[in-house]
């Protein structure tokens, strides 16, 4: 796929408002059910739009899972595996140029109306030129209708990817006619959004009852769902700071709260369920090669000894419930993972060994971060103390400058931190997205990584990149994050965890990396 370096600078100040809104106001009162089974899940708004074509917030995708549907999708929590949902089956060809998809057939949208082969089309096509935040999904890819049943989706180069972002919910499924009748277009001039913000215009099991981007949003229960009902009749989906989450689902305000952080879920009574499990966000340790930016980080045998004295035990004891080491750059879940096993190992001498053949003495480094961001409930500065305190018994003092969200975004994005703490969460659930770390590439730059400047692993990422099958894919990304961690300028540190707590009566959660949670796949005892 395309290098995305703007659209992925884009996703990335989304992901950080959402960990930095943990102030969100909102409601706390629970809404009354009208003659049905109501769940109420708090959490913290990041949202900007229910149309499925502009929507890729966390928040938003929540929305979109509901009321729209995909060709494809996923099984639970599994995204090791795309599985039909629209489409029965498909079919990659061998040089992985061309997915055929065939359509299930008795699919309606929520006014009873079939869901045909020219609303794929025109729904895909309507993301891909309409040049909104998720465009980049479908980017060099044509859509074509082959016959009443069957679509096509051709790239001009391999896209072995493709399956695994089909199921966003920024490619849900519109109701064409009714769309085209309120503004809809595939290109720039769209004005559908503020019907599609008000109206339901897809085929999945929720409508939108009422929608406001700062407070609430409520769903109802699709009356004409061809597929299995919901167990809840409405679903209220309210923006409440994380502290206030905590209270109203221990009092019974609340059946979920999604933004709890580690320390919070401690203790929580027994009558609650917890569900503690790494999130697909990897926070790293970038070291800059640019030599114009640093003389000290551009040293091969500088960036070892940062891998070897980094103390990961204590980042995770720091991170708290449900974390887990990062291995690598592609979090756990997704194909191509690194097995826990090959996690570095802190070697305090090691790591002084490698200071001493470095050549440099006694270096002072900048390490950058944004100070009032927050990460599934983890600050950046307790993890950049412990650092500091971690390579300071190696020999390298560590200068923490932390810096607003704003300012810290700009300096990493155009390469100017000689030292950086970030993370990446998955634009899709796909090992081909961490090809962004590779030198030439998004966040490659940002660490003043060159094209040219690692050709075994660029020609690594390169041959990963067109591998088809999911074992060999898996095996080729293995290759290319084990040569990252021996010679790049990245340092995987820890997935922090996702902690959600739900009432005993909800069941059926799964944390899913891109949607966070499927409402219509909850139960209720």
């Amino acid at each position: 796929m395309a290098t995305r370096s703007q659209t992925a600078a884009v996703l990335l100040a989304g992901a950080l408002a959402l960990a930095a809104c943990g102030s969100g106001g909102g409601t706390s009162q629970t809404p009354a059910a009208a003659g049905g089974k109501t769940l109420v899940i708090d959490t913290s708004f990041d949202l900007k739009t229910a149309d499925p074509g502009r929507t890729y917030e966390p928040t938003g995708l929540i929305i979109g899972k509901a009321v729209y549907e995909t060709l494809l999708t996923f099984d639970g929590a599994d995204v090791t595996k795309p599985v039909p949902a629209l489409a029965e089956s498909y079919e990659l060809s061998e040089d992985g140029k061309t997915l055929t998809l065939k359509l299930k057939q008795g699919a309606t949208f929520a006014d009873g109306s079939p869901l045909t082969a020219d609303d794929v089309v025109f729904s895909l096509t309507r993301v891909r030129d309409m040049k909104g935040t998720p465009s980049f999904l479908l980017d060099g890819v044509e859509v074509a209708k082959t016959d009443d049943s069957t679509i096509t989706l051709t790239s001009k180069t391999a896209n072995p990817a493709l399956p695994f972002i089909l199921p966003n919910p920024a490619l849900g499924i519109i109701n064409s006619k009714l769309a085209k009748q309120n503004g809809a277009t595939t290109d720039p001039q769209d004005k559908a959004e503020q019907y599609l913000n008000a109206s339901s215009a897809g085929s999945g099991p929720y409508q939108i009852e009422s929608f406001n981007v700062s407070s609430q949003v409520t769903l109802k229960a699709n009356p004409k769902y061809y597929g299995t009902k919901p167990a809840y009749d409405k679903v209220v989906i309210r923006n409440v700071e994380a502290a206030t989450q905590k209270l109203n689902v221990q009092r019974g305000d609340s059946q979920v709260a999604l933004n709890l952080s580690g320390d919070q879920v401690t203790g929580m009574p027994a009558t609650l369920q917890v569900k503690k499990t790494p999130s697909a966000n990897v926070i790293f340790l970038l070291a800059n090669q640019d030599s114009g930016i640093s003389r000290t980080t551009t040293n091969p045998k500088f960036v070892e000894a940062v891998r070897k004295g980094v103390d990961y035990a204590g980042l995770l004891e720091l991170a708290g419930e449900g974390s887990t080491q990062a291995p690598g750059v592609i979090p756990s879940q997704l194909l191509g993972a690194l097995p826990a096993d090959q996690g570095a190992k802190r070697d305090v001498e090691g790591a002084k060994a490698a200071l001493a053949a470095s050549g440099l003495s006694n270096p002072t480094v900048k390490l950058e971060y944004p100070s009032e961001l927050t990460v599934n409930g983890l600050s950046f500065q307790p993890l950049a103390e412990r650092i500091q305190a971690n390579l300071k018994e190696v020999g390298i003092t560590v200068d923490l400058q932390p810096a607003p969200v704003t300012t810290a975004l700009d300096n990493y994005r155009n390469g100017k931190e000689e030292m950086g703490l970030w993370y990446w969460g998955p634009d899709y659930p796909d090992p081909s997205d961490y090809l962004a770390f590779l030198p030439g590439k998004t966040v490659g730059l940002r660490a003043g990584w060159k094209k040219g400047a690692a050709k075994e692993i660029e020609a690594a990422g390169d041959k990963a990149a067109v591998t088809i099958g999911d074992e060999a894919r898996g095996a080729a990304y293995v290759d290319v994050q084990t040569k990252l961690n021996a010679s790049g300028p990245f340092v995987p540190l820890i997935q922090p965890g996702q902690n959600i707590v739900t009432a005993a009566s909800v069941t059926g959660l799964e944390y899913h990396p891109v949607w966070t949670v499927d409402v219509a796949d909850l139960g209720a005892k």
